[in-house]
């Protein structure tokens, strides 16, 4: 711990990352001893503040449940610390690789090093404030870096609660805090880092990519996008309605995983809209005052929100509530069910992140599938069904980052499987092995054997008569 808690004052920070790189650079390979450290202070930093994070989120929000924050932004990102100090001697260990031929004959090997990259810029985002910033941290520390973190300008005091808490088990050498607006993300954005970590929307995960790309810093996207669900003929209606209530409702729809396309076949609509409904109220028997409904973050997004909505309904779409709309003034808002939108309506052209959910009607999967893969790929896609071949089928036929089946937000939680996206939802991975080496050079070493055969076999200067006809022979002509 250091004495850096009622630090106000930030250096420029390309200062920051000079005086990063330079400790960096001095330390030579940072052992498991070191790297565990820096874990368990992780750790220790959330237990510590947890009470002080999940007020400060509450705040934010203007109503989030204190539970939910502990919950969702540090048991999950305490975790992540927890699974890398277990597996970080495992994850280390320099590995064997074969050898070249025929110089392996003669002694030669191969070996793979996992090596830090050095110091890894991590931007955060507003819906899991301290998530986003905490979790790819812990295998950032894992891989042996140093970190400059970025939290949300959307949520204020937890960026400031994260930041004394940093500070309070940090040195500035080991991991900064910048707080700020746009600008100073922009100004992070094109440092020359050693690799950078963007949590946020797709069209901002573009300005990141370019900016990142002025230096050519490898970069982790981790968006978002439309994330379909199937509800498959076989599927029982009242569990997916429970799973897709519980998943949307988490957060009020406010996380980069959650439902935002229900696809069911057109002769079990109605009996999903209404278990989703009902499902929905039994976690929330009354929206107004009730302080496990998560407000919407600001006013900005409560109004998108409510323009999608009333975009739909000027367009004669059918819309059902699961609760009555709060007239408080609040930014509560029940869970809206919207029944086949046109497909030109902004709910169906922008994720949603929101408690709002589309509903579309199907005959043949096989029309789901073709729908799906007409858009940019999803960061999570889920299936709800007991048909196994429809299943495999679904799975063989789309791309997503992640899917759950039979359940909606679940997999995000795993630490020992990667979590990421492809194409338009992100690229690069955090968690498990694969987090690791994310954020490691993977560095090959060849050690030369005791004898060099080229000369006996004719492949160096001066080259043989016959050296073409012997590569023919290799070639296999």
């Amino acid at each position: 711990m250091n004495a850096h808690v009622g630090q106000l004052a930030t250096p420029p920070l390309a200062q920051i990352l000079q005086r990063q790189r330079t400790v960096f650079t001095a330390e030579g390979a940072v052992s498991a001893a070191t790297r565990r450290d820096r874990l368990a202070r992780l750790e220790a930093m959330l237990k510590k503040h947890a009470d002080a994070l999940a007020r400060a989120q509450d705040e934010d929000f203007g109503g989030r449940h204190p539970g939910f924050s502990m919950m969702n932004d540090v048991l999950a990102p305490m975790m992540s610390a927890r699974h890398c100090q277990k597996a970080l001697v495992r994850w280390m260990k320099t590995e064997r690789r074969a050898g070249l031929f025929p110089f392996s004959l003669f002694g030669q090997k191969t070996e793979l090093r996992h090596e830090p990259k050095g110091v890894v810029g991590i931007i955060g985002t507003w819906n899991a404030p301290v998530f986003t910033l905490a979790s790819p941290l812990a295998y950032v520390l894992a891989a042996g870096n140093r970190a400059i973190l970025k939290p949300s300008e959307i949520t204020p005091r937890t960026a400031r609660a994260f930041a004394v808490g940093i500070a309070e088990f940090f040195s500035p050498d080991e991991i900064a805090v910048v707080e700020g607006g746009p600008e100073v993300a922009d100004a992070l954005t094109r440092l020359p880092l050693d690799h950078l970590v963007f949590t946020g929307s797709t069209a901002i995960g573009k300005k990141v990519m370019q900016n990142a790309s002025e230096n050519l810093v490898p970069v982790t996207l981790e968006l978002g996008g439309k994330s379909p669900v199937i509800v498959g003929k076989s599927a029982d209606i009242g569990r997916a309605a429970e799973r897709l209530a519980v998943g949307k409702a988490s957060n009020s729809g406010q996380i980069c995983v959650t439902p935002d396309v229900v696809y069911v076949d057109e002769a079990r609509a109605d009996l999903l809209v209404a278990a989703l409904k009902a499902a929905f109220q039994r976690q929330f028997p009354a929206i107004e005052g009730n302080a496990d409904v998560t407000q919407v973050v600001n006013a900005r997004h409560f109004e998108r929100i409510k323009g999608y909505l009333d975009e739909a309904r000027a367009a004669g779409t059918r819309i059902e509530l699961a609760g009555d709309t709060p007239t408080d003034g609040s930014r509560r808002l029940p869970m809206a069910l919207v029944v086949n939108p046109s497909p030109g309506l902004r709910i169906m052209q922008e994720e949603i992140f929101g408690p709002a959910l589309v509903v579309l009607t199907y005959r043949d999967v096989k029309d789901v599938v073709a729908d799906i893969n007409a858009r940019p790929r999803p960061l999570a896609l889920y299936y709800f069904g007991n048909d196994q071949a429809e299943e495999r089928y679904v799975l063989d036929h789309t791309l997503s980052g992640g899917v759950a089946v039979n359940d909606v937000l679940m997999h995000a939680a795993l630490q020992d499987a990667p979590f990421g996206g492809v194409g338009a939802s992100g690229m690069g991975r955090y968690h498990g092995r694969e987090g690791f080496n994310e954020f490691s050079h993977l560095r090959t070493v060849y050690r030369a054997g005791w004898f060099d055969p080229r000369q006996k076999m004719g492949t160096l200067p001066p080259y043989p008569a016959d050296l073409t006809d012997k590569i023919r022979k290799w070639v296999g002509q």
